[in-house]
């Protein structure tokens, strides 16, 4: 286990107070308390630090493309081939 620093902190009465209620009744010591809630601040900020994952929106002239048989997707592949070669492109 790690090692073990002393330290002091400035709480209100009524705070501490009550923490020290919530210690007594859960059996355990206003340092463990104490360091349960710090852990979970902690582990908290770190958790809204990491990147959110967002799609790129990918609608076609600003209207979504609502499609409700998959296989129809082929169908727009085809079409876009068509078209390219129409147009003569690589």
């Amino acid at each position: 286990m790690g090692t073990h620093m002393k330290t002091t902190i400035d709480i209100s009465d009524a705070l501490f107070a009550s923490s020290k209620t919530l210690a007594q009744q859960q059996q355990t010591t206003l340092r463990a308390l104490i360091e349960e809630g710090l852990r979970r601040v902690l582990r908290d900020a770190q958790a809204n630090t990491q990147p959110v994952f967002t799609l790129k929106d990918a609608r076609v002239h600003g209207q979504e493309i609502l499609m409700s048989d998959p296989r129809d997707w082929q169908q727009l592949e085809d079409d876009h081939l068509s078209e390219r070669i129409v147009q003569g492109a690589p």
